[in-house]
């Protein structure tokens, strides 16, 4: 082989490499240094850390089951009858898993734009209704939140995901704050034109005048008729994903 051919070639393979290096590397290099982390689920602590006086009894949180005992109520503690509404500090979204180009990332995408109220009576939850504004969703690319916001979700015509209870949840007396209590809830969720009954847990913790509660709910996309997010060979994800949220209330 001549010196010509034997260059050609090692300019070829060069080539090659180079291709493979972009296909592969580049997704590598965008996701995990441009794009960045995606945020961490959503809990309770991302409503603030609890006061030093409540940091122990929130080590020592609670967990029942729906109907279970609740914690006893710590001294001082007054009763939670009454309308608590959602206050700011709020968030909702999804969490879905996709690949993009054979490198695997967690797409996340929030609003803050959610109202509603729930109903205590007697240490029980008896009522409860509670809407998103999905128009306002956001994540970190731009690109991902317009195919969110027409291809998949089509918020023109479904702008709102609804919650509404259809069991009384069993809370029992006003807990200690920072201790934590997890109850099942059930009811019917909204989303894409469709309903569906869903039971979940959700955890609850009571900081002064305010209630915070946080859980996450399994998404089958077929069976709110969501299209797959997936966007051809570009972009792939699961057939499911999570609907998340921490929701602050106050008591009006």
């Amino acid at each position: 082989m001549g010196p010509g051919r034997s260059n050609w070639r090692r300019w070829v393979l060069g080539g090659i490499a180079v291709v493979l290096v972009g296909v592969v590397g580049g997704p590598f290099v965008y996701i995990h240094f441009f794009e960045g982390k995606a945020p961490a689920p959503l809990s309770l602590k991302t409503a603030g850390s609890p006061s030093p006086a409540a940091s122990g009894a929130t080590r020592a949180a609670t967990v029942s089951p729906a109907g279970g005992a609740a914690p006893a109520a710590g001294p001082g503690a007054t009763s939670i009858d009454g309308t608590w509404r959602v206050a700011g500090g709020s968030q909702a979204g999804y969490r879905v898993k996709e690949v993009l180009f054979g490198q695997s990332n967690t797409a996340v995408g929030r609003t803050t734009s959610i109202t509603g109220s729930l109903t205590v009576a007697g240490g029980n939850v008896t009522a409860g209704n509670l809407s998103a504004d999905l128009t306002t969703v956001s994540s970190d690319q731009s690109r991902r939140d317009n195919q969110f916001q027409h291809r998949i979700m089509d918020t023109s015509s479904y702008p709102t995901a609804q919650f509404v209870l259809t069991q009384p949840i069993q809370l029992g007396p006003a807990p200690a704050d920072g201790a934590t209590v997890t109850r099942q809830v059930t009811g019917n969720l909204k989303l894409h034109g469709t309903t569906r009954s869903v039971t979940f847990p959700v955890s609850v913790m009571k900081t002064g005048s305010t209630i915070d509660a946080t859980g996450s709910v399994p998404i089958v996309f077929a069976d709110y008729n969501i299209p797959n997010p997936s966007f051809g060979s570009v972009v792939t994800t699961d057939n499911h994903g999570t609907l998340e949220f921490l929701l602050n209330f106050t008591k009006s």
